[in-house]
């Protein structure tokens, strides 16, 4: 059995819960993330590694972005290079869980990177309309800083409820991971519009300045009620006795 064929197979069995996965996460990115991850087993690249080549096809979207006037070659370059990022960004984390080589320090690189992303994509967002889009109203420019914001919120907001609620499973000796509950197709669904896979596809229209702004502002309304909703979701998580 060639070595990408047992990377495969092993995860494919070994596949995280699909609770609270959009249908592009989970039918589209990670099994695109799975498939790199046996590549990189096969030519035995670390999770940190896969990380850092993750974070370099990333930034060369971002770069585009923000050097790039709109058009659809650069629509296109763009879109592949943060897809590429994306799904690289799965597969760091399917490789550790293969080789048994998560650790907090690759956690904590991968986070980072993410962080550096997020911040980084919609300032980029910023100075193409600053540079490119000939805007008529100047205050269309707050528009990538909100984004930022949800963006950021809803990013950290996740992140640091997880860690409270491992941390409270520690102290009350549960240890581990909580039980996963059944995905929802709903679900899956509904949190298409926050999904980063989305976002990535929103730069297949980048050549078309109009409509790239328009539904560039229609996921900033839906990041700014997922993330009130997702807010105040995690607060009564917490909040809840005995939990």
């Amino acid at each position: 059995m060639s070595q990408f064929g047992y990377a495969i197979r092993q995860l494919s069995a070994a596949q995280k819960s699909a609770k609270g996965v959009s249908l592009y996460s989970r039918y589209v990115n990670r099994p695109a993330g799975r498939v790199l991850a046996a590549v990189g087993y096969s030519i035995k690249l670390t999770p940190n590694q896969v990380t850092m080549i993750s974070g370099v096809f990333t930034f060369a979207g971002v770069v585009m972005i923000a050097v790039l006037r709109p058009s659809p070659a650069a629509a296109v370059a763009i879109f592949a290079a943060l897809v590429l990022g994306f799904a690289l960004d799965s597969a760091d984390g399917q490789l550790a869980r293969l080789t048994g080589t998560g650790s907090a320090a690759g956690e904590w690189l991968d986070h980072v990177v993410d962080c550096a992303k997020m911040l980084a994509l919609h300032m980029a967002v910023l100075v193409s309309f600053y540079r490119h889009f000939g805007l008529s109203d100047p205050r269309y420019l707050f528009v990538p800083v909100a984004f930022q914001f949800a963006a950021v919120m809803v990013f950290f907001g996740g992140i640091l409820t997880e860690q409270l609620k491992r941390a409270d499973r520690l102290r009350s000796g549960a240890g581990g991971p909580a039980p996963a509950a059944p995905a929802s197709t709903l679900r899956s669904v509904a949190l298409l519009p926050v999904d980063y896979g989305v976002f990535c596809a929103l730069f297949l229209v980048f050549g078309s300045r109009d409509v790239f702004l328009v539904l560039y502002c229609c996921l900033l309304v839906a990041h700014l009620l997922f993330m009130v909703a997702f807010l105040v979701k995690w607060y009564r998580e917490l909040s809840a006795p005995g939990r």
